[in-house]
């Protein structure tokens, strides 16, 4: 009977751990992805015959483990040269010598073309694509317990100077010099560069008659794998998509004299006539043969004339008319746009935008500048209705104080209180009042001062406040 009991307890403690372990899994299957994401590649020539036998096909993906390194290395240590050369870079992945690698016999466009060369001259030589990065981490100190040397940290110039032995171990640390500025430089020069250092140590210890074991590896990968997508709670695959192109930002029309003197910019200049709109952005922007004929500027009146063949089928000029003017009450300049006209077939069509103002030192910006209701209407026709309509968005333009190709602190037409602000202004203010007049009638209670007594006359309360 007491084995019988017991039976069920020992088979709830075995279920135990199951259901513990299912329900960590994602998180053990996170780390699992953190861990094989932190793979660099390991190079290794040395001057001596067979140190190294060809690596047994393992299957696509495999990655190194420190104790598959060792069974590599200490062939290696034992019976090759007891000069090791460390080339260590900061960051390194296998894509890099797919991307920027002598590929199809194309050596002179190749980034490793020393390493290349060296693998190519060496007696051995062994490639690991990924080694774990905790066995890459430890690799000097593995270095170190083997040869019994301690890492002499050396440059190009304290290489030359010394003297190595044969016979004695030495382990050379040797950190490859563009790694800290790669931020600033494109990985085709980092790596080219490392390369180029790689080939004058080999240089100078050839030119020696030092016979020597090297090694290139990274301290972290250059690029990470990014085909698995891991949450906790689920594991899903994604597909890789090309990142989409950044806007290129085409640089703004600019008229000049001596110097520049306007500058007119819009992320899209669409015009329309008769309800047929054409998009002039792509023709306007970045066109070195714009056709500004007609442009004038001085301290107190400038206009910027676009002029545009087969518009409509015909040539049609935009001009924009923009005055300086000294306003005495705030001791200071301000600029206006008076209106644009538009040119075409011997007629001209007015728009005021006497909105579009500002301090002459600034540029005037506004999100939207229209005919259209819906856009804010900031340009008037002055014959309704106008056969002609246009917009620009993302408006800026400047005619005033201009100093080089880039505009001055916009002067923006949105105002301050916009209506979000407006709502919550009042809303607060509503709320403000009601807690206001709650505790003024609260604070407004009072209480009797005096009470009946059973024994005396009964209290007669007339009015109560």
């Amino acid at each position: 009977m007491a084995a019988t009991e017991a039976s069920p307890v020992r088979a709830r403690t075995r279920r135990a751990p199951a259901l513990w372990q299912m329900r960590w899994l994602p998180l053990l299957l996170l780390l699992v992805r953190v861990a094989a994401e932190q793979q660099v590649p390991l190079v290794l020539w040395s001057s001596d015959r067979d140190l190294w036998t060809p690596a047994v096909d393992t299957h696509e993906g495999h990655i190194t483990s420190d104790m598959q390194l060792s069974t590599y290395l200490d062939p290696a240590l034992e019976l090759g040269p007891r000069n090791v050369l460390l080339f260590l870079q900061d960051k390194l992945s296998i894509e890099d010598f797919t991307a920027y690698g002598g590929v199809f016999g194309n050596k002179q466009d190749s980034a490793f073309s020393n390493l290349e060369n060296a693998l190519d001259l060496a007696p051995s030589s062994l490639v690991l694509p990924a080694v774990d990065w905790y066995a890459v981490s430890t690799l000097t100190t593995y270095l170190q317990e083997k040869l019994r040397a301690s890492p002499l940290h050396v440059d190009l110039a304290t290489l030359r100077e010394l003297k190595l032995n044969a016979s004695l171990p030495a382990l050379l640390l040797i950190r490859l010099p563009y790694t800290a500025s790669s931020g600033l430089m494109a990985p085709r020069e980092v790596l080219t560069g490392n390369d180029e250092v790689i080939g004058q140590v080999l240089s100078t210890l050839k030119s020696e008659d030092v016979p020597y074991t090297a090694a290139l590896t990274a301290v972290r990968p250059s690029r990470v794998a990014r085909d698995v997508a891991m949450v906790a709670g689920q594991l899903g695959r994604q597909l890789l998509q090309k990142q989409p192109a950044s806007p290129v930002v085409q640089p703004p029309v600019s008229y000049n004299d001596t110097a520049p003197r306007i500058l007119f910019w819009a992320q899209n200049f669409s015009v329309a006539y008769r309800d047929h709109w054409e998009d002039l952005t792509h023709i306007t922007f970045g066109m070195q043969e714009l056709n500004l004929t007609g442009s004038l500027w001085n301290d107190s009146f400038a206009r910027l004339a676009l002029t545009y063949e087969q518009l409509f089928g015909t040539t049609v000029t935009f001009k924009f008319i923009l005055v300086n003017r000294f306003y005495p009450v705030s001791a200071r300049h301000w600029f206006t746009m008076e209106h644009l006209e538009i040119h075409s077939n011997g007629s001209v069509v007015y728009f005021n935008a006497s909105e579009i103002t500002g301090p002459s030192i600034y540029s005037f910006h506004c999100e939207y500048v229209s005919s259209l209701s819906e856009n804010g209407n900031l340009l008037v026709p002055r014959t309704q209705p106008s056969l002609w309509q246009i917009t620009l968005q993302d408006f800026q333009i400047q005619a005033f104080n201009v100093t080089g190709e880039q505009f001055s602190y916009a002067s923006d037409c949105a105002g301050f209180f916009s209506p979000g602000i407006w709502m919550g202004l009042l809303t607060s203010l509503f709320m403000l009042f009601i807690f206001t007049y709650g505790l003024h009638m609260i604070l407004s209670l009072k209480t009797m001062d005096r009470f009946d007594d059973h024994k005396g006359p009964t209290i007669t309360l007339t009015q109560i406040v």
